[in-house]
């Protein structure tokens, strides 16, 4: 007769629960799955599983010094430079992204300045969600293209912050740009609701990237001294991942919060904000007297009422503290709504219409705060004004005024 040691013993004997698991998953005391070489549990948790580690050990012990292999994506003379998006309208063959383990530390540097630092320079300061601090950065190990444009923000970032070594830091930028710009190219064809948050994401780093790099001879956003303007071309794809694919990208922690209470304008910055208006309004009246054909008329309108329109938003954020990088959306915002007709107008360098995105550079003043608009007012009127034919220059005496005071951008005179 069998006793209650005996079945003790016997179920003990046939317990099927696995007694192999990862240390990681033991020591959450978790049911590991036993995948190797990563398991789902810490590859969910982007942890480094000790199966990896098992599979990948020597025969003798690890030195210190080769723990860290040299970075595979080192510089290459070949390769273009930040700013030069040529390559997306290219078709490279794919280029694999470099293995986790094989990071150099000098991309560990970068990582974690990212983490530290950088990311809370492209938030408002108020990222409950932590998208830019924590999703963005994990994103990154899902998808390489994410990894290597953080990367290439926080060297910039670190160009930045430290002169004396901003020419090393570009270099690693470039480098980073460049793979990132690559192994995104390589799945824009395939996109669809499982990785359009990623390319997205991918999309809005590469135009952050190009404004952290600064101003560019010969390129003033939205038209250029010769050829298409760069970074219209890196905003046309950003319009054309949201057109495809916008409900399901604003989800999730990418969906939009709630609207806060408005703020109120106070006196003084009220009467700078009519003063602006005033002009704007102007400016309008000018355009009007200008243009005979009401389908131009009409065109010129609808951007000079929006711009007004923005200006109202931006007032009543800069009543409640925000500046900088909070405006980027309201900033940016204006261009990308504009029809394709005035970009088309403006490429040309149309002097009216290059006369309306004078006034719209005001409002890059009001972003200084931030590392990644530094100098982008100046640059931008200074180009509008080199482009403008002498005696249409009055038409942009109030942003002059406004943006460079008693200094001149260009020419010792305008008239």
């Amino acid at each position: 007769m069998e006793t209650e040691q005996d079945r003790r013993i016997r179920a003990r004997r046939t317990h099927q629960k696995s007694r192999l698991g990862c240390k990681t998953c033991k020591k959450r005391r978790v049911k590991c799955d036993e995948k190797k070489p990563t398991c789902t549990n810490c590859r969910q948790h982007a942890v480094i599983c000790d199966y990896a580690t098992e599979s990948a050990a020597p025969s003798r012990p690890l030195r210190r010094e080769y723990r860290f292999k040299q970075s595979r994506y080192e510089v290459q003379t070949d390769l273009p430079s930040t700013t030069d998006t040529s390559v997306q309208s290219s078709s490279p063959g794919p280029t694999p992204p470099p293995p986790l383990e094989s990071i150099s530390l000098e991309d560990l540097h970068l990582f974690h300045h990212y983490v530290t630092s950088t990311a809370s320079t492209v938030t408002d300061g108020h990222d409950r969600k932590h998208l830019w601090d924590i999703h963005v950065p994990q994103w990154g190990f899902a998808f390489p293209s994410i990894l290597h444009l953080i990367l290439a923000l926080s060297a910039l970032h670190l160009a930045h912050q430290q002169p004396a070594m901003r020419a090393q830091y570009l270099k690693q930028a470039d480098d980073h740009f460049t793979f990132g710009v690559r192994s995104v190219t390589t799945v824009l064809s395939s996109l669809n609701e499982d990785n359009c948050q990623y390319i997205y994401i991918s999309a809005v780093l590469i135009c952050l990237v190009y404004f952290g790099h600064g101003p560019r001879a010969g390129e003033f956003l939205v038209f250029s001294e010769s050829g298409q303007a760069e970074w219209l071309v890196l905003m046309r794809g950003v319009k054309s991942i949201l057109e495809s694919r916008h409900a399901e990208i604003f989800s999730g922690v990418l969906a939009p919060d709630a609207l806060e209470g408005e703020a109120q304008v106070d006196s003084e910055l009220a009467e700078e904000l009519e003063r602006h208006k005033a002009r704007i309004r102007d400016v309008q009246e000018l355009i009007r007297a200008e243009t005979e054909d009401p389908a131009i008329k009409e065109m010129y309108d609808s951007a000079l009422d929006s711009l007004q329109d923005i200006f109202d938003e931006v007032y009543r954020m800069r009543a409640a503290g925000k500046q900088g990088v909070n405006l980027m959306h309201l900033v940016i915002g204006w261009l990308y709504r504009l029809s394709d007709g005035f970009v088309r107008w403006l490429e040309a360098k149309d002097p009216l219409a290059l006369a309306v995105l004078a006034y719209w550079a005001i409002l890059l003043k009001y972003m200084q705060s931030s590392w990644l608009m530094t100098g982008w007012d100046e640059h931008v009127l200074a180009g509008i004004q080199a482009s403008l034919p002498e005696e249409h220059r009055c038409w942009i005496r109030w942003p002059v005024e406004c943006i460079f005071g008693d200094r001149q951008p260009l020419s010792n005179e305008i008239a």
